[in-house]
């Protein structure tokens, strides 16, 4: 095989990767362990008003970003010590955690979407110059799908549908009732927690099919 016809069969592979992964229904992932969303004024508890965050690194979602700083979460049966904080601030602190973590802690946190907090669980925040105990905003994130406007129509899909999601492999599954989130600031991506990652065997940067 001389060289043009290396470079041939190169770009003809590139091009039919391009066609799998944009051209069909295949939506790659994103794995979330668990983690806090502060309040302003939750921060100002745990930190002191004056402190300032340090990012982490900037996530795959436009404007979100992981902070250096961590905290301890405490329930009446156990304590997570590390959990990372996401920025930027919210107008309510979000604890978002695994059913795995639940047991941990000895809450039962409900499966809810992001921003639904009415009747979730309770949990102790603790920083390095402070603490603050929710009565509220402990959930297990619901799986969801972020999605471009473009990509909601090349899918067919709408903002806030339900959609079923199909994993290969040999622990291949499933995944019903998927919410899709369409705006102009996402970029596509299934959000799953670590228990479901596991369950199928997946990992970040993996891929996916709508049904």
């Amino acid at each position: 095989m001389d060289r043009n016809q290396l470079v041939a069969l190169i770009t003809e592979e590139v091009i039919k990767q391009l066609s799998d992964n944009c051209g069909t229904k295949k939506i790659p992932v994103a794995i979330s362990n668990r983690h806090v969303h502060l309040s302003q004024e939750d921060m100002n508890k745990l930190f002191g008003s004056n402190y300032q965050f340090k990012i982490f690194k900037n996530l795959s979602q436009p404007g979100q970003y992981a902070y250096q700083e961590k905290i301890s979460l405490i329930g009446p049966k156990g304590i997570l010590e590390n959990v990372r904080i996401l920025g930027p601030a919210r107008k309510e602190t979000q604890v978002e955690i695994s059913v795995a973590d639940g047991i941990r802690l000895g809450v039962n946190a409900p499966i809810r979407d992001s921003g639904e907090l009415a009747q979730s669980a309770s949990l102790t925040l603790v920083g390095p110059v402070g603490s603050t105990t929710l009565p509220k905003g402990t959930i297990i994130a619901a799986r969801h799908i972020h999605m471009h406007p473009k990509d909601a129509t090349r899918f067919g899909v709408k903002n806030k549908e339900r959609i079923n999601v199909k994993v290969p492999g040999a622990r291949g599954l499933v995944y019903n009732e998927m919410l899709v989130r369409v705006s102009d600031n996402y970029k596509l991506e299934m959000h799953i927690d670590i228990d479901e990652a596991n369950a199928a065997l997946l990992k970040n940067n993996d891929f996916v099919e709508i049904v």
